[in-house]
């Protein structure tokens, strides 16, 4: 039997508070006995102060490039971070320049995207991009109904349904919707066809879709999102489908819900 000893007396692990043992604690030995100390602090580094004035972008090589008082703005890896068009180049430059006194990185997604094209810290390929794409259909999130709450089930029905229906013939494939738990049923012709469709953008377009598929979790939503069939702000409500349907029945904690759906479709949008 495992036993501590805190203030001299026996403790036995199961006799303790769940989050009490799961906390990771130091241990020290005082007389052959083992002490509980109290679970070592975090610490968290503060986000960097702004330390530009001006943010402006420069034209090279038929690329585009950002300046931070007339410095190039690099990625994490050392690399000057460059954009093949103006239009990307400006939303790029615009969210450096929207900082106030300190820099917030995880607000700021198309510099995170675009730095993750440029450094592809995985070094993944086309082919193994496009493949994380194809697996997110096993799980995807409107190919799942839930019987538990018949409303949110009808309303799965009505919204979802239509968005694998556009899906089906837009890619000439075919999937069903599901209600038992597990992975849905995607035929090897289902995955060729998207396969191939995938593979007609760039290098730094499937990384832009995959970027919004996780987000997501959805492929088809995606999908609906890049061919304009769908805004950006559905497509959020439709994978937030069960929290908004809990939200209208329990109530929403406005400021926790709504930021929580914003930093969705700013990720999706990105």
């Amino acid at each position: 039997m495992n036993v501590c000893f805190r203030i001299g007396l026996p403790i036995t692990i199961s006799s303790l508070p769940k989050p009490f043992y799961e906390l990771p604690c130091k241990i020290v030995t005082v007389n052959h006995k083992h002490l509980v100390t109290q679970p070592p602090c975090r610490n968290y580094s503060a986000p960097p102060k702004r330390f530009y004035q001006k943010v402006g972008i420069l034209k090279s090589d038929e690329k585009y490039e950002i300046t931070l008082d007339q410095r190039r703005l690099k990625t994490p890896r050392g690399s000057v971070l460059k954009v093949d068009n103006e239009a990307l180049a400006l939303a790029v430059a615009t969210e450096w320049d929207s900082q106030k006194d300190v820099i917030q990185r995880s607000n700021m997604h198309l510099t995170a995207l675009s730095s993750t094209v440029i450094d592809n810290p995985n070094n993944n390929t086309k082919y193994d991009i496009v493949q994380q794409i194809i697996s997110f259909l096993d799980t995807d999130t409107v190919l799942f109904y839930s019987k538990e709450e018949p409303g949110l089930y009808q309303l799965q029905q009505k919204e979802w349904q239509s968005q694998i229906d556009w899906f089906c013939e837009r890619y000439g494939v075919t999937l069903a919707a599901t209600e038992n738990i597990g992975t849905a049923n995607v035929s090897p012709e289902t995955r060729a066809l998207l396969q191939r469709q995938l593979h007609s953008y760039n290098f730094a377009a499937v990384h832009g879709f995959l970027f919004a598929v996780e987000a997501l979790k959805s492929t088809i939503l995606t999908s609906a999102c890049v061919e304009r069939h769908l805004s950006v702000s559905n497509a959020v409500l439709l994978s937030r489908m069960e929290e908004e349907y809990q939200c209208g029945h329990w109530g929403r904690v406005e400021w926790a819900h709504d930021l929580s759906q914003l930093d969705l479709q700013a990720r999706v949008a990105a």
